[in-house]
Formats: structure tokens, sequence, C-alpha cells
């Protein structure tokens, strides 16, 4: 028997438990306002070709499609569970189909940014790391944003979605040099 090295500490992940309905898309391509959002997950070697990455987030409304947001004064969007699961390919690239989520309150008071909940799991983890996707045309609400001040100025562009070719681009990097900004949870 051949023991797991530390780079197989998690995976390889069998398919079984890990298929999700709705997949990647969150809404159809064809849905009014739909984005496409991804990139590439990279650990110290490379591209990752069997990360697991997950997003979660509220509507355009700023609410979530979830028991614990009871705001019934904002709609819900049909269709939209604001929950989707995406396996990286060889080259490590992810790609989900959403809409950009609306402001969503702060447990402290005020509002967060609009943002996207992002949980990766891959080799060598022994847990998933969680991070954000913040966007590029909200550097008002991102300057304000309570989440967003916890990390180094230095580092914040690393969690700014880009425009690249029509969508928007997020890479991972789960270590090295241009390791994407973690927070416990």
């Amino acid at each position: 028997m051949t023991l797991p090295t530390p780079s197989q500490t998690v995976g390889p992940f069998f398919h079984i438990g890990l298929p999700y309905e709705g997949g990647p898309e969150l809404v159809p391509p064809d849905h009014p306002g739909a984005i496409r959002i991804g990139g590439r997950v990279f650990d110290a070697h490379g591209p990752v070709d069997d990360a697991l990455v997950e997003i979660w987030q509220a509507n355009a409304a700023g609410r979530y499609d979830h028991p614990e947001d009871a705001r019934e004064d904002l709609p819900l969007t049909e269709g939209l569970g604001g929950f989707g699961r995406c396996a990286t390919d060889d080259a490590g690239r992810y790609e989900f189909v959403t809409i950009k989520p609306g402001a969503v309150p702060h447990p402290d008071g005020g509002l967060q940014a609009p943002h996207i909940e992002v949980a990766v799991l891959a080799r060598g983890l022994l847990k998933q790391v969680v991070t954000r996707i913040y966007f590029s045309d909200e550097e008002e609400a991102n300057e304000s944003d309570p989440v967003l001040a916890l990390v180094e100025p230095a580092r914040r562009p690393a969690l700014v979605a880009c425009e690249e070719d029509g969508r928007l681009r997020f890479d991972v990097h789960l270590q090295g040099v241009r390791e994407t900004p973690f927070f416990d949870v």
C-alpha cells in the first residue's frame, strides 16, 4: 500500500458526491444581467487541475436566498439560489455564470461592498480556504467595505476581479508571492 504524500492529503476527489445540480451556472447565460466570472487556481508549482471552487452570493438587490436573510422588503431572484460549484480543468481554469450581487448589510452596521464569497478545496489543503471577489466598478463601496479593510492595502487588488475579454477574471493563488488573501471562517 502506498501512503499519501502531503500533496495528496485531500484528493483525488471522487465525483460521486461532488456533482451539484446547478454546477457553475447560477443563472442561464441569457439571463438579464448575466456575467461570466472565472480564472485559474494556482499553487507554487503552477495550475491546480483538481481544485473545487464554490461560490455563495446575494442577488442584485443584496438579498441571500437563505432562511437567515428574512428581509422580505427585498425581492428574491427566481432561479438564483446563490450557490455554485465548479471543478478546475487540466489548466486550472474555472468559470461561473451568475449576476453581480448587490451590497449586503454588515453585522456591525453599514453595508458591505458587492462581493462573492469563494471557497477553494484542493490537494494539499486539509480544509477549504475562503476569500472574496470584489468588483472593479465599485471603488467607493470597496473603499468603505469593513471586511476588505482588514486586508493590507497593497494586497487588496488581489481581491478585485478584472475585466478581460467580456468576462471578469479572478485568479486564486494558494501560495507564493502572489498568494490570494484568505479569511478565517
